[in-house]
């Protein structure tokens, strides 16, 4: 008996035929996720870029800091430039959350994404959001997260600007790490029996009152995602035509 709980984001080696990859990612066996992992895009509240126009008309681009090429960090705000027109200068190489953050304080960047949960409930963003440091442009979830009701998701500005079905797509592949959370998985070939016990067993102790009340004290919100869910997901993200993902390699740089 053998349980994982991995890095979503790594189907993407899979799915653009990295020489690394050992795993068959559809076969493993997808228990349920506490929660989704979605991304709020946020820019300081004194830049001249006020609207989605703004961004998509900018002269000079705001910069946008990020660790890597490899994260959600860094995929949603290449998305909005892919898929709606916008413009972001990308910086690259920041150790963390807290290098980011300090750069937006110092004025060295203009803006990141970074995770909801930790954007409206951590410091130093939620004392941001309080005296108008910042906004939110954009999420990356495929629904708005509750506390952030006001805030687009990506893809509801893909429908206004009428992106291409192919960029939607491709939005699909390179966001769906966000939608599939912080999952527990079991190795391929369980037994279905016991695959549905764990799931069973994972709902359960999810909505137990004692965690949730535990959770609620610590500031986590609960959003459970089970583990039917997951496996439909994880199937659907990997099966792609191959323009969408030359498309994914060269907003990658692969």
């Amino acid at each position: 008996m053998t349980l994982g709980l991995i890095n979503p984001a790594i189907y993407m080696d899979e799915l653009l035929r990295a020489k690394e990859v050992k795993f068959d990612w559809p076969k493993f066996s997808w228990i349920g996720s506490p929660e989704r992992v979605d991304q709020v895009l946020f820019i300081r509240a004194d830049t001249p870029y006020k609207t989605f126009d703004d961004l998509r008309k900018a002269a000079e681009p705001p910069r946008c800091a990020a660790l890597a090429r490899n994260g959600l960090g860094y995929f949603l705000p290449r998305i909005l430039e892919e898929g709606i027109g916008a413009k972001f200068h990308m910086v690259l190489g920041y150790g963390g959350g807290g290098e980011m953050n300090l750069a937006i304080e110092k004025g060295e960047v203009h803006c990141r994404a970074g995770t909801v949960s930790a954007y409206v409930d951590r410091e130093p963003t939620r004392t941001w959001i309080k005296n108008g440091f910042v906004r939110a442009l954009a999420q990356s979830g495929a629904t708005r997260y509750a506390k952030l009701p006001d805030v687009p998701t990506v893809y509801e500005l893909m429908d206004t600007y009428k992106a291409p079905a192919a960029i939607k797509r491709v939005a699909k592949v390179m966001l769906s790490s966000g939608d599939l959370g912080r999952p527990f998985i079991t190795h391929p070939g369980t037994p279905a029996d016991r695959v549905k016990l764990l799931r069973a067993a994972f709902t359960k102790t999810m909505g137990d009152p004692e965690l949730l009340a535990d959770a609620k004290k610590r500031g986590w919100d609960i959003d459970l995602m089970n583990g039917e869910a997951l496996e439909k997901l994880a199937k659907e993200i990997m099966v792609q035509p191959p323009d969408v993902i030359e498309r994914v390699k060269k907003i990658l740089g692969s």
